[in-house]
């Protein structure tokens, strides 16, 4: 049975060549920085189950140290020129596509494939299962077709992880936060003090709480999904479930929405906001937090207005 260390093992690997090619690149000054870094990601991913807890959290400051002195980065140069990549994309952009909608067409059909047939895969992971099984196929393909120098999809890997950055990590580092603040109980200490801003009994306070404390926590753990089970605990449950009757489903599903509008107002969620920008290379990195500022704040207004109105 394939099982979820199937695709730990897959990104492992990724990570280990890539390891290899930073350090093989004489060009980089920070190679030594790159290959350290993504290196301990591979052995996070392969031995991850066997460091236990200790050894994993002793990784995880060994890479934001790293990180956080400036220790990778990109080597000058080393890009397509635009000739070339127009050209390119003149006579492969549909075949290009193709290969690209391989990826979402198989990790659907492998979803619904694994829960009906058992035994092929553990199904509690069949997406991210076939999500994997969809990039190798997409892999094969576009390699039969094009026929490139074997390491060519490694090294482009390269080259965009070391454009972005520790920010690719980021999106994982956030969710772990959130699972040690659902620990914690973090939400207990923020109901706590919540309930004393909030006027006893009033169910439009609880509402404005719960809606801004999704978009303020997302904006702080870039992460919806970490965000929630926080709000969830504070006030969602207490509050508008318990106290007020409301419809769980309205609040949990809209009371994410809230949250999702928060990603749109932050650089914590970086693979959002700040690797787009990275990658087209504006000139102001905030950019597109700035560009969607506009319809966030509205939007925000308009799921809280929601929960008020369908929840109760």
């Amino acid at each position: 049975m394939i099982t979820l260390g199937f695709v730990y093992a897959l990104a492992g690997l990724c990570f280990a060549f890539i390891a290899m090619l930073s350090l093989d690149d004489r060009g980089n000054p920070k190679r030594f920085g790159n290959a350290a870094f993504w290196g301990l990601l591979a052995v996070s991913m392969i031995l991850g189950d066997y460091l236990g807890d200790f050894g994993n959290g002793l990784l995880v400051l060994a890479l934001v140290a790293i990180a956080g002195t400036g220790q990778i980065g990109r080597a000058p140069g080393g890009d397509i020129p635009a000739a070339v990549q127009t050209e390119r994309a003149a006579r492969y952009g549909r075949f290009l596509l193709l290969v690209a909608l391989i990826i979402p067409a198989v990790a659907l059909a492998g979803t619904f494939l694994f829960k009906w047939v058992p035994g092929l895969a553990d199904p509690k992971q069949a997406t991210l299962i076939s999500l994997a099984l969809g990039v190798l196929i997409a892999l094969a393909v576009g390699m039969a077709r094009l026929k490139p120098d074997p390491l060519l999809p490694l090294e482009q890997g390269r080259r965009l992880l070391d454009s972005v950055g520790w920010a690719a990590i980021l999106p994982q580092m956030l969710a772990s936060l959130g699972a040690v603040f659902a620990v914690a109980k973090v939400g207990e200490v923020v109901g706590d003090l919540i309930g004393t801003a909030i006027p006893q009994g009033s169910l439009a306070g609880a509402v404005l709480a719960y809606g801004l404390g999704m978009a303020l926590f997302t904006m702080v753990m870039g992460n919806a999904f970490a965000a929630f089970p926080v709000m969830l605990a504070a006030v969602g449950m207490p509050l508008l479930i318990k106290q007020h009757g409301g419809d769980p489903a309205v609040i949990a599903a809209i009371g994410m929405l809230a949250g999702f509008c928060g990603t749109l107002m932050t650089p914590m969620a970086a693979n959002f906001n700040l690797v787009p920008a990275a990658l087209l290379e504006l000139k102001n990195p905030y950019g597109v937090i700035k560009a969607q500022i506009g319809t966030a704040i509205p939007l925000l207004l308009v799921n809280i207005a929601f929960i008020y109105i369908f929840a109760f």
